[in-house]
């Protein structure tokens, strides 16, 4: 006799104990690497009342890192969407010469530790560097300069929208593009009216989170940054500065300002999730 759904269902699960178990082992190292570490920043944060809080929030420096931050990611945000939309097209639309070599160039930022490749930048525009004399004597300053930490920035990374639109580029094919070529449109038409909608989930996912790699960005701009005070520190470096200077407080208070920017950003993904879920379309 066949057995009926629920009794085929339960058949094939795992005893109660091993799906309990498994449970609280997750829960218990959410609790350990996330939800403790989490409370820790805002109880030390808090330790001295809020007056110090804002005030460690509203000072100078930190509100010159607070800007330095956001336009380093806002250029990185901006490049990264633009590079990742024509790599993304070129790869998943066409065939040519050198496709997966380009991919792996993509990739390359995943395998490369940041501090290094700050280094590289260091060799490359440093005053003793490879372009770095030349640089000089034109007068541009690439190197503990605003610059450098959003050419770092950028390389750290530009990898994030294009592999989140390359798989649905992949996925969608070229069919969509190709009716439309067939009705008259341009190139510039069939991308903006035709691919443009149909991956524009994915390219908000990649956005977020290409945003939230470089705001929490530390290696490679402090490599490159030279930790100049109002200039050429961003919200990591200046959370560094502060704890070396034993200014706890302060710099707790600043890096929970991190640790909301990640709690937000994981919002916005699940919100991104649920609506490409909703349009059948995935991201991620």
């Amino acid at each position: 006799m066949i057995r009926s759904h629920p009794e085929l269902r339960r058949s094939v699960q795992d005893p109660a104990w091993v799906r309990g178990g498994a449970i609280a082992l997750v829960l218990l190292f959410l609790g350990l690497v996330l939800f403790m570490p989490l409370i820790a920043v805002f109880r030390e944060a808090l330790r001295k009342g809020a007056d110090a809080y804002w005030a460690a929030l509203r000072n100078p420096e930190t509100l010159d890192a607070v800007r330095l931050t956001l336009l380093a990611a806002l250029l990185a945000v901006i490049f990264n969407a633009v590079f990742g939309l024509m790599a993304s097209w070129a790869i998943a639309k066409f065939r040519f010469p050198g496709r997966h070599i380009l991919i792996s160039l993509i990739d390359l930022p995943f395998a490369v530790s940041p501090v290094v490749s700050g280094l590289v930048y260091v060799l490359l525009f440093g005053a003793q560097g490879v372009l770095g004399p030349w640089l000089q004597a034109h007068g541009f300053r690439i190197i503990f300069a605003v610059p450098g930490i959003v050419l770092a920035t950028v390389f750290v990374t530009f990898p994030f929208i294009a592999r989140e639109l390359i798989p649905l580029m992949e996925a969608q094919g070229t069919d969509e593009e190709e009716s439309a070529v067939v009705l008259g449109a341009n190139g510039w038409q069939t991308f903006w009216r035709v691919t443009l909608p149909n991956i524009k989930w994915g390219l908000l996912y990649g956005i977020i989170l290409c945003n939230a790699r470089a705001m929490g960005e530390f290696g490679a701009v402090s490599v490159v940054s030279g930790h100049i005070r109002g200039q050429t520190t961003t919200v990591p470096l200046q959370v560094e500065m502060l704890y070396n200077e034993y200014n706890f407080v302060a710099a707790f208070a600043v890096a929970s300002m991190l640790a909301i920017l990640a709690l937000i950003t994981l919002v916005l993904k699940s919100v991104v999730e649920w609506c490409a879920k909703r349009k059948g379309m995935v991201a991620g």
